[in-house]
């Protein structure tokens, strides 16, 4: 969400925004339904007043003339009954459009509607060139009895798995390792919830647009959250903090939740895209700077791609096109991680840039050194998720036997320097 005063006096940034991320809103409307609602307002107040002292009046009048004044009352309390819901109604309907507005993204952005359009920027280490045919994730999975997807399916439907044995216990092993990475970036950890309220998700961002990709409980009563960033970024909701109080930084080991709609026929066997995974998340909340968030970019990004180093994985780094970053978002860059089977690499971090973006819609401000209200900036950023990660590291540290090698920093985790099949 943008700042209505800046969007008034900047709609050519706003229009250049609109058509940079290909949003479908309307800003001529929105800045029509924003006088609407100033005018109202106007209205309202001006009537008010004239009531008011028209109720003065009425107070003071003589037997004679209290019953006109009484008849003009009742007449101004008429008009306000009919002008006080169309102002919430039209209120109602300039939030739902402020919430489309996007942030303009920042000018390194690659320009395009797209994925396609996103720019490999880095390299890091190459593919493996396996002296054996090597096997996908999920005929190692099978071949080594480290987990089920027939009953899974039996139990929970499409889109879920059973991990057995030494695969369960390395997806904790990794879980914990990552953790401990972020434990040791100076993030502090924390347990959340997996249920959210619907303000939440508006204040993340994932409402109004993405709503079909949330599980609703009870008819909305609540819902599933699919990153527990949506929990974190929701925590100082309405607060006003210090400054000295800042930067609030973040991570969360936390089950998600994604219907992945819209995902038909894609990647449907395996643990490339579930409804149900875990995820280690890091989250910033900084002083509204723009240099103290790029900072912040960095040294996420850098944890990252420390954690994929360590892990002994092939990665490019990926400038995210203009088009494909999403509403929120200043500057977004993706790792993608190699996949052996597919002989492509695939998505498994994506390091975003909000700027002040969610802090409007959650309402999350602090007070400057000059005693001034501001709202922060907000950043997030994967640190590991699982279980994608188990499609790269079995495929790509698997051995001919079938076993697969547990990366040196993992192997105090996980107790063993293989993963054996269960027998």
């Amino acid at each position: 969400m943008l700042d209505l005063k800046f969007i008034r006096e900047h709609p050519e940034k706003v229009r250049r925004a609109i058509e940079l991320k290909h949003v479908p809103l309307d800003l001529d409307r929105l800045l029509a339904l924003d006088q609407e609602v100033l005018e109202l307002k106007r209205q309202i107040e001006r009537l008010q007043a004239e009531r008011n002292a028209n109720a003065r009046a009425a107070a003071r009048a003589q037997p004679e003339e209290r019953a006109a004044l009484v008849e003009k009352g009742r007449a101004i309390g008429e008009e306000l009954a009919r002008l006080e819901p169309e102002l919430r109604r039209r209120e109602a309907e300039l939030k739902e459009l402020l919430y489309l507005t996007p942030t303009l993204p920042w000018e390194g952005a690659p320009v395009g509607p797209d994925d396609s359009f996103n720019v490999e920027t880095r390299v890091h280490g190459n593919p493996r060139v396996f002296l054996f045919e090597p096997l996908d994730h999920v005929a190692l999975i099978e071949k080594n009895n480290w987990g089920d997807f027939e009953r899974a399916a039996k139990v929970s439907g499409s889109r879920s798995y059973i991990l057995k044995g030494d695969l369960m216990l390395y997806e904790l092993a990794l879980l914990r390792f990552a953790l401990d990475r972020m434990i040791e970036a100076g993030f502090t950890p924390l347990s959340v919830p997996s249920l959210t309220r619907e303000e939440a998700l508006y204040g993340h961002g994932q409402f109004p647009t993405a709503r079909d990709q949330v599980y609703a409980v009870n008819g909305g009563e609540a819902y599933l959250a699919g990153t527990a960033e949506v929990l974190l970024n929701y925590l100082h909701a309405g607060e006003i903090l210090v400054e000295d109080e800042l930067p609030k930084t973040y991570t969360a080991l936390s089950p998600c939740f994604r219907s992945e709609a819209g995902s038909a026929g894609k990647d449907v066997r395996g643990l490339m895209r579930v409804h149900q995974f875990n995820k280690v998340e890091q989250y910033v909340l900084c002083r509204a700077d723009l240099e103290e968030s790029n900072r912040w970019f960095e040294t996420m990004l850098a944890i990252s791609e420390g954690i994929l180093q360590a892990l002994e994985l092939p990665y490019r780094v990926v400038e995210v096109s203009t088009g494909d970053m999403g509403l929120g978002k200043y500057r977004q860059v993706d790792l993608e991680t190699w996949v052996p089977s597919q002989n492509r690499y695939r998505e498994t971090h994506s390091c975003s840039a909000l700027l002040d973006w969610q802090a409007r819609r959650a309402g999350l401000r602090y007070r400057d050194e000059k005693g001034k209200v501001r709202y922060a900036y907000t950043l997030n950023n994967t640190a590991l998720a699982t279980p994608r990660i188990l499609v790269m590291l079995l495929e790509n540290h698997q051995n001919e036997d079938g076993s697969v090698n547990v990366p040196k920093a993992v192997q105090p985790y996980f107790g063993k320097e293989r993963l054996e099949p269960n027998r």
